[in-house]
């Protein structure tokens, strides 16, 4: 059973900003031929919002395990679980984060959870994923 779900769209301003391909494919195609400039100028923005769509990561707290992407762990292998938002979640993904980590970031994303791997096999010390409502993920895993 699924206690939380979230998946990490990117904001309208992103696929607003990646509409800026059409203009330069045009610049690049329309010498060639107009039609060929529209038709590579739209199949480009058709492309990139496509891939935005497909490749949103999904972060998921089931009864059994955690998933942050395609990868899994085990809910009986998760420690200590804690939420940042803001700055502390700059310093997290940046000064503080351990060579080692797993992480997952989106920087369009502010928050980020830290997953503590309580596998002594394991060589990752924990995962570091972003999530727009951590402390939601945080009570998730520890419920």
């Amino acid at each position: 059973m699924t206690v939380y779900r979230e998946r990490l769209w990117a904001p309208p301003a992103l696929y607003l900003a990646t509409a800026l391909v059409i203009p330069a494919s045009l610049l690049v195609f329309l010498p060639i031929s107009v039609l060929a400039g529209v038709l590579v100028a739209i199949g480009m923005y058709l492309g990139i919002v496509v891939l935005l769509w497909a490749l949103a990561p999904t972060i998921e707290v089931t009864d059994t395990e955690f998933r942050a992407g395609r990868a899994h762990l085990p809910r009986t292998l998760v420690g200590e679980v804690a939420a940042y938002e803001g700055p502390a979640a700059t310093t997290q993904r940046g000064p503080a984060l351990d060579a080692r980590a797993w992480t997952l970031f989106r920087g369009y994303v502010r928050g980020v959870v830290r997953v503590e791997v309580a596998d002594p096999a394991d060589p990752t010390p924990y995962w570091l994923v972003s999530a727009r409502d951590p402390q939601a993920v945080v009570d998730a895993l520890r419920s």
